[in-house]
């Protein structure tokens, strides 16, 4: 395919509306943190007379600029969490470790090793998040790979321990997500709700998706405690959205909406926009379909010029890293709908990307994921790039 056949049908994909009209909010609450449309507004609307005013799309085209590099020589990075005081945690897949970088001089500090990491395939140390409570708790959270499952765990930051020796030790807050060479999604995030999040993956089991009684090919929501978070649309348990393959990237736009990329097996990886109780379609569908059942993407993408991985939100865009597409992603949004066609930056110039988190100001931190020595297309140091997006 050409690149100016691929542009269009890139466009045609993101202007297709979502079918899926409005969205409810999570049973028993009248406006769902998280979930598609709030109070009075239903996905790409108006809004009514008392709701939130209109929403308005971005322009059709952005920009993206590398302001610089801030530290090089990471060693499998996978997640990234800004310090509310300054700072950026990064973990590392294989070697299980949390790293502190600072962002002004690039210097790194090894926090410490995760212990229970069983690093094989895309299994690890994976994604990891502060706890809303941060700045008096210390608390970080990490997704990781054991011998036999996925779990979340907790552990204390404590800064003013001698290098290595900063984390606590972990205590397990979610175990028995299923496990797999590959597909173990991996990306966990703290929502506007004050409740955590996490994008898992089918552990190469396609039937787990479709299994409301699995945590896998799910996208959780939970207590901090990893209990069932009040409101779920299935009592008792922590799934909130279903029949994913392998999710690894979670945001939420200014109206606490929740966004989630979805890498997809041979045709079609995806943009989602997440409601309560919602079927992705996996494994019986591929990107869009025509049957009522399944939610539709909000864009979609050839699995060669994405498989994505993080993403952000700035400027009333999802900015999508893309790892074998090694570029990054702009999708404008109105509402839950893209207003205009996906628009690719970078293509090619850093390799493959893992994550993109808003960085404010129109900024974004971007990593790279090239040094893990498993068939990369571009092996290399890995690093942390600053952009101002516009």
């Amino acid at each position: 395919m050409t690149a100016a056949l691929a542009c269009a049908a890139l466009l045609l994909t993101a202007g297709c509306s979502s079918g899926d009209g409005g969205w409810p909010p999570v049973a028993g609450t009248s406006a769902s943190p998280g979930s598609p449309g709030t109070a009075g507004t239903a996905p790409g609307g108006t809004g009514s007379s008392s709701g939130p005013p209109a929403e308005q799309a971005p322009p059709a085209k952005g920009s993206a600029r590398v302001l610089r590099t801030v530290t090089r020589e990471l060693r499998t990075p996978w997640g990234l969490a800004p310090l509310p005081d300054g700072g950026l945690l990064v973990s590392s897949r294989d070697d299980a470790t949390i790293t502190r970088v600072d962002e002004r001089t690039g210097k790194h500090t090894e926090l410490g090793e995760v212990p229970g990491v069983a690093a094989e395939g895309e299994g690890g140390l994976l994604g990891i998040a502060l706890s809303p409570d941060h700045g008096s708790d210390r608390l970080v959270y990490a997704y990781l790979t054991t011998v036999s499952d996925n779990r979340i765990v907790r552990m204390l930051y404590d800064p003013r321990k001698p290098p290595g020796q900063q984390l606590g030790a972990p205590s397990t807050v979610l175990r028995g997500i299923p496990k797999g060479v590959v597909h173990n999604g991996g990306r966990i995030a703290f929502g506007p709700d004050r409740m955590l999040y996490a994008g898992t993956g089918d552990g190469g089991d396609k039937a787990l998706s479709q299994d409301k009684e699995s945590l896998g090919g799910k996208i959780l929501r939970m207590t901090p405690d990893g209990e069932p978070a009040p409101g779920n649309p299935f009592p008792g348990s922590v799934v909130y959205s279903y029949g994913h393959r392998n999710v690894q990237g979670l945001a939420w736009d200014g109206r606490q909406r929740l966004f989630a990329s979805e890498f997809g097996q041979d045709t079609w990886d995806e943009l989602n926009a997440i409601g309560p109780g919602g079927n992705y379609g996996w494994p019986d569908v591929e990107g869009r379909s025509d049957d009522p059942a399944f939610r539709n993407p909000v864009a979609e993408w050839p699995t060669d010029k994405a498989s994505p991985s993080g993403i952000a939100f700035a400027g009333g865009s999802v900015w999508m890293a893309a790892l074998r597409g090694q570029r990054l992603w702009r999708v404008p949004l109105k509402g839950t709908e893209a207003s205009a066609g996906p628009q690719a930056f970078l293509d090619g110039e850093y390799g493959r990307l893992r994550m993109a988190a808003a960085a404010g100001g129109g900024r974004l931190w971007l990593v790279t994921s090239n040094t893990d020595g498993r068939g990369d297309p571009k092996p290399g140091d890995d690093r942390i790039l600053e952009l101002k997006v516009d």
